[in-house]
């Protein structure tokens, strides 16, 4: 049997957590991946963003074989369309995740010592938020069984309310971040700086893509 298919006949919610768990499995790397960048251990980061690598292609598959998968005529209060957006953003993701490891490994970027607790902080505030989301997608199951109404509803949306405060917080400590960082840019490689904004972005994008998450699942519960 497909163990996707065999999701399925438990729940037509459970592949959809399964692949945000896997997801989360890849983000949940990235503090000790920059751990081992800020000590210049590039043996460690090279292990650990290929470790992350794997989780974003075990995702990627599992995304793939939902794809391939979904039921288009399953009778739920839930478009087949509406599943499938909410699972590219989930995707989105783990490949931000990818792409930030990376990036960092190829180029083997060294961080400026006095960016480095602020960056762990953004960073840190930046996962909180996948986390929330794939707190929010654990709810499901529940949504499902509800008919999405009722006490079920309400916790979903505060979830929801919750991630788009950490949402905030993360533009505020990344507004931070790129201050400092311009105050010591003139001192480093203009090719390095490009490339360390770069993954500035892209730390914050982890935020941004996780509340687009939180976002699909506000318009399945409006319809």
């Amino acid at each position: 049997m497909n163990p996707i298919l065999d999701l399925f006949a438990s729940s037509p919610m459970k592949p959809m957590q399964t692949h945000m768990q896997k997801v989360e499995e890849c983000v949940e790397h990235l503090p000790q991946f920059f751990d081992a960048v800020f000590a210049e251990d590039w043996d460690s980061a090279s292990k650990l963003q290929k470790t992350i690598r794997k989780y974003e292609n075990e995702a990627d598959d599992l995304k793939k074989e939902l794809r391939l998968n979904l039921p288009k005529g399953l009778f739920m209060p839930v478009a087949r369309t509406d599943l499938l957006a909410l699972l590219a953003s989930q995707d989105k993701i783990a490949n931000k995740a990818q792409d930030i490891a990376g990036m960092v490994t190829g180029r083997k970027m060294s961080f400026p010592t006095e960016i480095q607790d602020d960056m762990r902080a953004f960073l840190v505030r930046s996962i909180d938020a996948s986390r929330q989301a794939g707190k929010a997608i654990q709810q499901l199951d529940e949504l499902l069984e509800s008919g999405f109404k009722g006490k079920e509803v309400t916790i979903a949306e505060e979830m929801v309310v919750v991630l788009d405060q950490i949402e905030n917080d993360v533009d505020v400590l990344q507004i931070k971040l790129r201050r400092k960082f311009f105050d010591l840019e003139a001192n480093l490689p203009p090719v390095n700086v490009v490339f360390m904004y770069q993954v500035i972005d892209w730390i914050g994008d982890l935020s941004d893509i996780s509340q687009q998450v939180g976002s699909r699942l506000e318009l399945l519960l409006a319809r």
